[in-house]
């Protein structure tokens, strides 16, 4: 079931940060962390859907774990973007709530996953 949720999330998440990347290019014109940002959530979504197709559950846990580690480099460049005054606080704020959400469930699977599999 968290992997729906995860899937679902993940999902929501990735629309947000494509339309935040369309509004940051089109009317601040700032390219480069916002398409270093689009890469790192989208790679995300990628591997959550990639481990449904998962070989082993060492398989699953590592693209977990590595969804782990761009979900990480997500929130540093949110919190750039925040510092630098490219999105406001509020915006922050709502996209913030959301990334913790799915870290929170990421976690959650691994953890879980790890335990069947003897770790």
């Amino acid at each position: 079931m968290s992997e729906n949720i995860l899937k679902i999330k993940s999902y929501e998440f990735s629309i947000k940060i494509v339309k935040l990347y369309q509004h940051l290019s089109q009317s601040k014109q700032e390219f480069i962390l916002s398409k270093q940002l689009i890469r790192s959530w989208t790679s995300i979504w990628a591997l959550v859907r990639e481990a449904d197709f998962w070989q082993s559950r060492a398989d699953f846990i590592n693209k977990m774990s590595i969804a782990l580690k761009e979900a990480n480099e997500t929130l540093y460049r949110l919190d750039i973007l925040l510092h630098t005054e490219y999105i406001t606080a509020d915006e922050y704020e709502l996209l913030y709530n959301l990334w913790e959400e799915i870290l929170r469930i990421l976690v959650a699977t691994i953890k879980t996953a790890k335990k069947k599999n003897g770790y």
